[in-house]
């Protein structure tokens, strides 16, 4: 079973997939009571098109070979990853209710010694998109037709690690590598363009050799078809799809908050999210 599993007649649609994703992540949050619940909100658009129209892979069997490669770089996101695992049924959906709790297959960081369909343990950021280009050589040397995606956010561009990563994948014109930077202009200090200041980003990606789109990662349409074009783009090179999104997406209160960085949400709050999620349902 592989990616023409989730083509099958009446399977649900993207949208309902980033919805399902988006609704586990807030069950999830509301386990614990907080979270990283707002970054989970704003990518969800990009996991279901990640996971349900272009990655292969085989729910299955988390570890077969030929499957493409999903790296959480920004390992606070796990909540997302965890979201997304379950819809595409790595994960039994029962586990969510044990989300960040003792012995679960779910901390509260990625940890992929204990989850399945984890492919890298995060916490330190600036390091997902180095390992991207490890592991995306190393598949070139076996001759493997398998694809690398790294999930980052866009803090992690204050890190030196990311740029020499970005300058070595070109170098070595890693065509399998795609990588995906959420740019909701949040970090932990405040908005990330005042942390520290890296646009014109489209143009300093390509002016080190990348095939770089920029869209609205909550434009469902608009991502299908830059994962497209970075699945069929002809030159040898890397592809960086530059995701603007919007933090707390699908839940009017928290994408109105000024600092959702990291929010504590109150007890009643969190079916107050899930209703309003569900309000506006595909």
């Amino acid at each position: 079973m592989d990616t023409a599993t989730h083509r099958l007649v009446n399977a649900p649609t993207l949208a309902q997939r980033a919805h399902n994703i988006r609704r586990h992540a807030l069950r999830m949050g509301e386990v614990q009571g907080q979270g990283y619940i707002a970054q989970a909100l704003d990518i969800s658009d990009v996991l279901a098109t990640a996971y349900f129209h272009a990655m292969r892979y085989r729910p299955e069997d988390p570890n077969w070979e030929e499957r493409d490669r999903f790296l959480l770089s920004n390992g606070h996101y796990a909540i997302a990853l965890y979201a997304a695992l379950i819809e595409a049924g790595i994960v039994p959906e029962a586990e969510l209710e044990t989300y960040g709790s003792d012995d679960s297959r779910l901390p509260m960081s990625g940890m992929a010694s204990y989850t399945p369909g984890m492919e890298m343990s995060g916490g330190s950021l600036g390091l997902g998109l180095s390992i991207a280009v490890g592991m995306g050589l190393g598949l070139k040397r076996k001759n493997s037709t398998s694809r690398v995606y790294t999930l980052f956010s866009d803090g992690e561009l204050d890190e030196g690690s990311v740029w020499e990563a970005i300058s070595s994948a070109s170098h070595y014109k890693l065509d399998n590598l795609i990588a995906i930077v959420d740019v909701n202009n949040q970090q932990a200090d405040g908005p990330s363009t005042q942390v520290m200041g890296f646009e014109p980003l489209v143009d300093r990606l390509q002016a080190f050799g990348w095939f770089v789109q920029r869209v609205n990662g909550n434009d469902l349409d608009a991502v299908v078809a830059a994962f497209d074009a970075a699945k069929t783009h002809e030159a040898p090179r890397p592809r960086m799809i530059v995701a603007d999104t919007l933090m707390g997406k699908g839940v009017r209160f928290l994408e109105q908050r000024e600092k959702n960085h990291f929010i504590r949400v109150e007890p009643h709050e969190w079916q107050l999210a899930i209703a309003a999620l569900d309000a506006g349902r595909p």
